[in-house]
């Protein structure tokens, strides 16, 4: 007998690996066209971070603030620090079994679009094509001034030529390609400039204090639309960024999953709650 979903609040809940694989292939076959919004919880089985732990709290310190960022050179000097010693482990991230299920449901003509909060770029990696990237990516720098747009890898390559003093430090490895310095002295840390006009370059990602770009939005707004339903995964959706997300859709009234070990924002929104992780679950699945 085919899985019956309830309307939100009532929603359906499964914390059982053997109960939420039947109900996830459920409601896929149920809805025909999705808006695919992931989070760090597609990303951490690839040994990347998460920001946020089960229960939607932040693990560590927040990160560095737009605001900071462009005002203050000391805390232009601690991004990139931190970014010279945790870059390698994003460069350097494969797809695990959910990045690469995605493309075959994209394949089959199930995705209407796919949306990422995470800025790995391991969407692309694994051959996903149609991915908006709601907070940037790690693996571009842009120059505030002039616009200019280059590899992160070749921004690498210039802080380790002139910062030779602040490579190879153990630390500890935080989300989104940074690292943890503790009280490290960074008076001495050289910033590269933009080798185009000499202007402030900054990790094209969308910081913590600074605006998703409304043309993005509006894109992923015309998707939730057209498609049939939305499903979450790896999202505790605590960002207000991904947040909006399930909101628009309850508006449309469409039907919602998530797929996360533990709660979200939008689970008085939800249609569907598998508290699992993604990966085990893409795992477990042979469609």
């Amino acid at each position: 007998m085919a899985i019956r979903f309830p309307t939100a609040p009532d929603t359906a809940t499964f914390e059982d690996l053997e109960v939420a694989l039947p109900a996830l292939t459920t409601f896929l076959a149920q809805h025909e066209r999705l808006v695919v919004l992931t989070g760090a919880g597609c990303s951490t089985d690839s040994g990347i971070p998460a920001y946020r732990d089960a229960d939607g709290t932040w693990r560590q310190r927040r990160p560095v603030q737009y605001q900071d960022f462009v005002s203050d050179p000391h805390w232009r000097r601690r991004y990139w620090a931190r970014s010279l010693r945790g870059f390698p482990l994003m460069a350097g991230a494969t797809p695990n079994a959910a990045h690469r299920r995605l493309v075959e449901l994209a394949g089959e003509g199930r995705i209407e679009l796919l949306i990422t909060q995470n800025v790995d770029g391991l969407h692309q990696r694994a051959g996903s094509e149609d991915v908006v990237e709601l907070h940037g990516s790690i693996h571009r720098v842009v120059c505030l001034e002039c616009g200019a747009v280059s590899d992160r890898a070749d921004m690498q390559a210039r802080l380790e030529a002139d910062n030779p003093g602040h490579r190879g430090v153990s630390t500890e490895i935080r989300p989104d390609g940074d690292a943890d310095l503790g009280d490290a002295d960074l008076d001495d840390f050289a910033v590269p400039e933009c080798t185009r006009c000499a202007g402030m370059l900054k990790p094209d990602v969308v910081f913590f204090g600074e605006s998703v770009p409304k043309a993005r939005v509006e894109r992923c707004y015309a998707a939730l639309e057209r498609a049939d339903a939305l499903l979450v995964l790896g999202s505790s959706l605590m960002v207000y960024s991904g947040f909006r997300f399930p909101r628009r859709m309850a508006e449309l009234g469409k039907p919602m999953a998530s797929v996360t070990r533990g709660r979200t924002r939008a689970d008085d929104l939800l249609d569907l709650r598998l508290r699992v992780g993604v990966v085990e679950l893409f795992e477990a699945w042979s469609p």
